[in-house]
């Protein structure tokens, strides 16, 4: 037992007492999970948990609440040592870049939750690794999803020092036109609209969406594009 307490001491000393109440916990359990928010039961592994702390790095941060189901009712963890050596693990070991994370502690009585604060890369994408490639993850709604190819080039683009550009020509002119029309676009279906390669396309979608004309989102493992919200 000794043995094993000093194991997890490796990564001690690095969570707080909350200053959050056990009213504060239960209002922000009530907004349920989110885009930001994430409850876990408790942190099953390095790798697993590695997946959603950078999904929410590579989207806007967010907190993970430890000691929490999914349905939204506290049963708080056993004793955190193990769960802090585990999520400061993942944070340092299993995700790359590493993600500064914060762990704190809410007491609400007779149970304990580790609430963890997950801030937004300053350099993105995050990696996770794999048994044999890397993975980039990224919220969608309240899930951690794999990121797609042409979402991984928009994270690469909005935090490269160079400038975007775009030729409005007549492939923008046909996607603009379709987009007024019908909403939303995926790749596939703006290759064969303007008669390119998918690469081309992609190319094409994932520039206008670093220059802030289109947004992207995910849809049942497919990414769809946009008018940003910004430029509407």
């Amino acid at each position: 037992m000794k043995d094993e307490f000093e194991f997890y001491m490796q990564y001690s000393d690095t969570v707080k007492v909350s200053e959050l109440t056990k009213n504060d916990l239960k209002s922000l359990i009530q907004t349920g999970e989110s885009k930001f928010l994430e409850f876990k039961h408790s942190v099953a592994s390095p790798e697993k948990i590695a997946r959603e702390i950078a999904a929410l790095a590579n989207s806007k941060g967010g907190t993970i609440l430890i000691g929490v189901e999914d349905n939204g009712e506290i049963i708080g963890v056993d004793s955190y040592y193990e769960e802090e050596f585990w999520l400061n693990q993942a944070a340092k070991d299993e995700c790359i870049p590493e993600v500064p994370i914060q762990m704190e502690l809410v007491n609400t009585g007779e149970r304990d939750v580790l609430l963890v604060k997950v801030p937004e890369a300053e350099v993105k994408p995050i990696y996770v690794k794999g048994k044999k490639v890397r993975q980039v993850y990224v919220r969608v709604d309240d899930e951690s999803v794999v990121a797609s190819d042409e979402y991984i080039e928009v994270l690469k683009r909005n935090y490269s020092d160079e400038g975007v550009t775009f030729e409005y020509g007549e492939n923008e002119q046909q996607l603009f036109r379709f987009l007024n029309e019908y909403g939303d676009i995926t790749v596939k279906r703006f290759s064969l609209l303007i008669s390119v390669t998918t690469y081309r396309a992609a190319k094409i979608l994932v520039n206008l969406v670093s220059a802030g004309v289109l947004d992207l989102f995910e849809k049942d493992g497919v990414t769809h594009y946009t008018f940003s919200q910004k430029t509407s």
